[in-house]
């Protein structure tokens, strides 16, 4: 009953209890089961392919390359800047196998801000402001880092490089 009340709390938008509460479409088919990432730090980022930092799809993969065994990177392609996210998913998915060999879980194009925000947006959103980061998401490419046991550790603007020390910090 708990399973099925928490499964209805989730789809219905409403505050979860944590990060592996989450399932999301993904872009290619099938669910992203947050709960399968237990154990690992999770980098979700929202990504835009029509951005000044699209770049950095290239350093995501490299970072997910490098941790893969200890770190699971979920992208989500958001149209809430400038429309600079405008494809379907289809397109969205060949855009990143084709220019960056994105092989990192992606889900399908969601938005992240505004009053049809995702579910697990709200969540981080929720989660940031309990760390005193109010409006978290200002553009593309907003990282938010999960620990291995699913607590928000940090928030990086679209500024920050998978590839930096400011994020590597949190993985070596």
């Amino acid at each position: 009953m708990k399973i099925l009340l928490m499964a209805l709390v989730v789809s219905m938008g409403m505050a979860a209890g944590s990060i592996y509460d989450f399932k999301v479409d993904g872009l290619t088919g099938g669910t992203i089961n947050f709960s399968d990432f237990k154990g690992k730090k999770i980098l979700v980022v929202n990504t835009a392919s029509k951005c000044g930092f699209t770049h950095q799809y290239e350093g995501l993969e490299q970072l997910y390359e490098k941790y893969k065994d200890k770190l699971v990177i979920v992208g989500f392609p958001a149209n809430n800047f400038m429309s600079q996210e405008p494809g379907s998913n289809d397109q969205i998915a060949e855009f990143c196998k084709k220019n960056y060999g994105v092989s990192f879980p992606m889900a399908k194009k969601i938005s992240v801000k505004g009053s049809d925000t995702a579910p697990i947006y709200k969540y981080l959103i929720a989660e940031a402001a309990k760390k005193g980061i109010k409006d978290p998401i200002k553009w593309n490419f907003t990282k938010f880092l999960i620990d291995e046991n699913g607590n928000l550790v940090t928030v990086f603007p679209s500024k920050v490089e998978p590839m930096s020390e400011e994020l590597l910090k949190y993985l070596n």
